[in-house]
């Protein structure tokens, strides 16, 4: 069993989105391949957009166990508290799923979740337009960082009509110490008085876009045993997160950054989180002009064989939170094998 480390005060990247583009691709292009992870800044997202979303789930999480439940079970979308998918994993966190496609309507959902169901609808339809449109800019430059001739080889996933895009709303109470631990000060380090709250997974989608309030939380963990606190400061930065589909993608360049959240004794933590996904039956496959070179002269190949958004789905539903997917059911063994298969 490896050894945890918490590694504090280690600087995350944080990109301005308002810098000369030769210089956010650089960034990010980086930050993907060493991290999987980095914070944006001066995004372009209105903070009325922003606070509207914010104000609607504070105002559902606030309401009696009982009148959150009508909007529930999560199966696969409305309200759940403590589990977390279907395999028994579970969680110091309540959360709303919520389907992110601009064609789904949401509006029969809501009544279930606001006494105003078109406020709410209205604020769910004005963040998803803002952050699919904030993923598919930073999908742009992250293709031409690449050097992929079709910028939007990535976007175009994100933006097609049936897109399986999700809006996950999480909320994580202070929990109760025993008396024991009750007479320690509040603001010591963030992980000295803490549990989990979601448990370490990396995203199965293409690009993650995370927004949380002003309390610590979200760990990272760039290598095996290694956890860095993220800091929820700037408070007006946004989150990215590579994904499992965006690594397959880019033939493993980028790295999908393996996470969690921790639940702390003092402050109420709440997140929103945009998972960029794309249609069930888009081919999953790189360019060609991220093939990697091998030993064999003039014999590129691909780490991942093609597969659709759906088999994926279908192989992350099948493993614990935790568990490996990508390299457990698609990483092609050789050269010559490319018909791995779930079994």
């Amino acid at each position: 069993m490896v050894s945890e480390k918490i590694q504090e005060n280690i600087k995350l990247p944080i990109i301005d989105l308002s810098l000369e583009k030769s210089q956010i691709l650089k960034l990010i292009v980086k930050a993907s391949e060493e991290v999987g992870f980095f914070k944006v800044i001066n995004h372009g997202v209105d903070t009325n957009v922003i606070k509207r979303m914010e104000d609607e789930s504070y105002s559902f999480f606030s309401k009696p166990f009982s009148q959150k439940q009508c909007a529930g079970p999560a199966n696969p979308y409305g309200y759940g508290c403590k589990n977390i998918g279907f395999n028994g994993d579970n969680g110091e966190v309540e959360y709303l799923l919520l389907h992110a496609n601009p064609n789904l309507s949401i509006s029969q959902t809501s009544k279930n979740i606001s006494s105003d169901p078109l406020m709410f609808s209205c604020a769910v339809k004005g963040y998803v337009e803002s952050l699919r449109e904030l993923a598919a800019n930073i999908l742009e430059l992250m293709a031409q960082g690449l050097r992929v001739p079709h910028t939007s080889v990535f976007s175009n996933l994100l933006m097609d009509l049936h897109s399986d895009s999700l809006l996950r709303i999480n909320h994580y109470p202070p929990f109760n110490w025993t008396p024991h631990h009750l007479h320690q000060d509040c603001d010591t380090s963030p992980t000295s008085l803490s549990k989990i709250g979601f448990g370490e997974h990396t995203d199965p989608q293409i690009l993650t876009i995370l927004r949380s309030n002003d309390a610590p939380g979200l760990q990272i963990s760039p290598q095996k045993g290694l956890w860095i606190p993220v800091s929820p400061h700037p408070n007006t930065a946004f989150s990215v997160f590579v994904g499992d589909t965006l690594q397959a993608l880019t033939n493993g360049r980028f790295k999908s950054v393996r996470h969690r959240a921790m639940v702390n004794s003092c402050k109420t933590r709440m997140s929103m989180v945009y998972f960029g996904a794309p249609s069930p039956y888009a081919r999953i496959c790189c360019p060609s002009e991220l093939l990697v070179t091998t030993t064999t002269p003039h014999k590129p190949y691909r780490l991942y064989r093609p597969f659709t958004w759906a088999e994926y789905k279908k192989a992350t539903y099948s493993k614990r939170l935790g568990d490996t997917r990508l390299d457990q059911f698609f990483r092609i063994q050789s050269e010559n094998d490319e018909t791995t298969t779930i079994e």
